[in-house]
C-alpha cells in the first residue's frame, strides 16, 4: 500500500532494489519496513504517532483547527500516493513534516491571501563563530525550568504560552524543543536559513521562559 522513510544508518536497509541505506536508530525504521510490504497496521501506527504533532504544527500556519485537520489529512493522502518519490535522505519525521508544512502554507494562503507575515530582521554574520554557533551565547534556560518544561510539555500553561507565540517562533520551538529536530532538520522543514532559525528559536524560548518563570513564581 504505502512505504516509509527513515534516516540512513550503516547496516540498516529497506527491502527492494534502489532504496537508500537507512540510519539504524530511526524510531520509525520498523514501521517503514513494514509499510513497504503493504502492512496497513504500520500506517495506522504512524498516524497514531504523528497525528497530534502534525496538528499542532499545522495550526501555526492556518487560521482554524478545521483547516489544520484538512492539511494533516491531505498530508497523509500525499504520503500514500507519493511515497515512492522519497529518496531516503532524511528521517521519516522530517520528510513528513516537510510535506505538512507545504500543504499547511498552501491552505493558509487560500484562507488569508493578504495576511501579513511576521517581520524578521537579518542577523549580522559576525554574531556567529566559524561553527555557526552564537559568538556571544544567548542566555540558557535555567536548569529547573528545563526539567519542568520536559515534565509538563503539554500542560495547559505551556500550551497557552506556545499558542501565544508569533507563528514563526512557535513553529521553530515546536520542531526543536517539542519534536526534537536538529537545527538542520528544522531549517529543512520550514525552508529557512540557519541564522533565522537561531534567532526565531532564541526569541521563542525567551518569551516562553518569561511566561513559565512568572507562572512558577520566578518572575
Amino acid at each position: 500500500m504505502v512505504s516509509g522513510v527513515a534516516r540512513r544508518r550503516r547496516g540498516a536497509t529497506l527491502s527492494g532494489p534502489g532504496h537508500h541505506t537507512l540510519r539504524a536508530v530511526d524510531p520509525d525504521l520498523e514501521m517503514v519496513t513494514r509499510l513497504r510490504t503493504g502492512d496497513e497496521e504500520a500506517f495506522v501506527t504512524l498516524v497514531s504517532r504523528y497525528q497530534q504533532p502534525m496538528l499542532r504544527l499545522a495550526r501555526s500556519f492556518v487560521p482554524s483547527q478545521a483547516v489544520a485537520e484538512e492539511a494533516v489529512q491531505d498530508t497523509w493522502l500525499g504520503l500514500v500516493r507519493g511515497i515512492e518519490r522519497f529518496e531516503g535522505r532524511s528521517s521519516f519525521k522530517t520528510w513528513l513534516f516537510r510535506i505538512l508544512v507545504n500543504r499547511a502554507r498552501s491552505a493558509g494562503t487560500k484562507e488569508h491571501p493578504a495576511a501579513p507575515t511576521e517581520a524578521l530582521h537579518a542577523v549580522d554574520p559576525s554574531r556567529f563563530n566559524a561553527e555557526g554557533q552564537w559568538a556571544d551565547p544567548v542566555d540558557r534556560w535555567v536548569e529547573e525550568s528545563e526539567r519542568r518544561l520536559d515534565a509538563a510539555t503539554w500542560s495547559p500553561i505551556l500550551k497557552a504560552a506556545l499558542d501565544d507565540l508569533p507563528p514563526r517562533q512557535r513553529q521553530v520551538v515546536l520542531l526543536r524543543d517539542v519534536e526534537g529536530l536538529s537545527h538542520d532538520e528544522a531549517c529543512a522543514v520550514l525552508g529557512i536559513s540557519v541564522g533565522n532559525q537561531r534567532v526565531l528559536l532564541h526569541r521563542g524560548r525567551s518569551q516562553l521562559r518569561g511566561i513559565l518563570e512568572a507562572k512558577m513564581g520566578k518572575g
